[in-house]
């Protein structure tokens, strides 16, 4: 993992954290985590490690679980043992054959959090004759 602005950061197996978490450096959850996680470093969630809750990130490497919301600004990474559910707003994305992803996912140059609010569908309006 790089370090983008601090120690690498790591929760480890048979630990269980509920909460939110807002680091500069990279993170890798090897245990579970039930809230929320936003750094400006990479997150790695390993085999075993499972994360519910919202995900905010320049990458992403999983091997584990996630349920929830992931924006990621640059590439996800699925592993093989990868089980994603939720929405998902990425850069780039790589699935390795045997990863479950059901998710709904937006891609794009330059995601960001504020521009994929859920908004209400349009409704059509008649055309009007002036």
């Amino acid at each position: 993992m790089e370090n983008f602005g601090g120690q690498p950061n790591r929760i480890e197996k048979n630990t269980v954290i509920k909460g939110d978490i807002t680091s500069e450096a990279d993170f890798r959850i090897d245990g579970k985590l039930e809230g929320n996680v936003k750094t400006s470093g990479k997150v790695v969630i390993g085999k075993d490690g499972l994360i519910k809750g919202k995900v905010e990130c320049v990458n992403a490497d999983i091997e584990g679980s996630f349920n929830g919301e992931l924006f990621v600004s640059e590439l996800l990474s699925l592993k093989t043992t990868a089980k994603i559910e939720g929405t998902v707003n990425v850069s780039k994305l790589a699935v390795e054959p045997g990863a479950t992803f059901n998710a709904s996912c937006s891609m794009g140059k330059g995601t960001s959090t504020a521009t994929h609010k859920l908004q209400p569908p349009k409704v059509n309006e008649p055309a009007k004759v002036s």
